[in-house]
């Protein structure tokens, strides 16, 4: 069984890959052309975005340097260590909404300080799956097709955040305290 899935997972995308114009090409679909144009499309899309991108990692930047970020932890740390929530994945709270690489660096010092099988790692690594970056989300994709009024996005992106971290906490405590 083991090899049938180590057979499936490695032919997966180069059949994938080339099903995909032989497929286009049998329904007479101009495969190069369409390529040249979904590329011209995508380039476009990259260069409209930038302004955006620069913008949130100048955002990102001030937020970390001026102590914000601590300050906020030290007045929830107190509160959310008695329901159980190690503090030391109280960073990934606020990083997570804000950025995927700076969520993903600090989960990886995590997993280096304590260990992949440590409760905090388990943590970390379920809270990284279970959020999203979402004010990333709103201001590349929606910046980049001209959405101005995101008050809706925001309020339900994070409270899906905040919802993600708890239920990443309690299923962890769930799941690993046991063991």
């Amino acid at each position: 069984m083991i090899a049938l899935i180590q057979l499936v997972s490695t032919w997966t995308i180069p059949m994938l890959i080339a099903f995909i114009p032989l497929y286009a090409s049998l329904r007479k679909i101009p495969v190069y052309e369409s390529f040249i144009d979904g590329a011209k499309d995508g380039f476009q899309t990259a260069v409209s975005i930038i302004p955006h991108l620069v913008g949130m990692m100048t955002a990102i930047s001030m937020f970390r340097a001026s102590g914000a970020m601590e300050a906020i932890i030290s007045v929830i740390r107190p509160l959310l260590e008695g329901f159980g929530v190690p503090s030391e994945v109280l960073p990934l709270a606020l990083l997570r909404p804000i950025t995927g690489a700076g969520s993903l660096a600090f989960v990886t010092d995590l997993i280096k300080e304590y260990g992949p099988d440590s409760f905090v790692a388990r943590v970390a690594s379920t809270i990284q799956g279970s959020t999203d970056t979402t004010f990333y989300v709103l201001t590349v994709y929606f910046g980049a097709v001209g959405i101005r009024n995101s008050r809706y996005a925001l309020k339900v992106g994070l409270i899906s955040d905040l919802i993600g971290f708890f239920a990443a906490v309690f299923a962890c405590w769930l799941l690993f305290s046991l063991v």
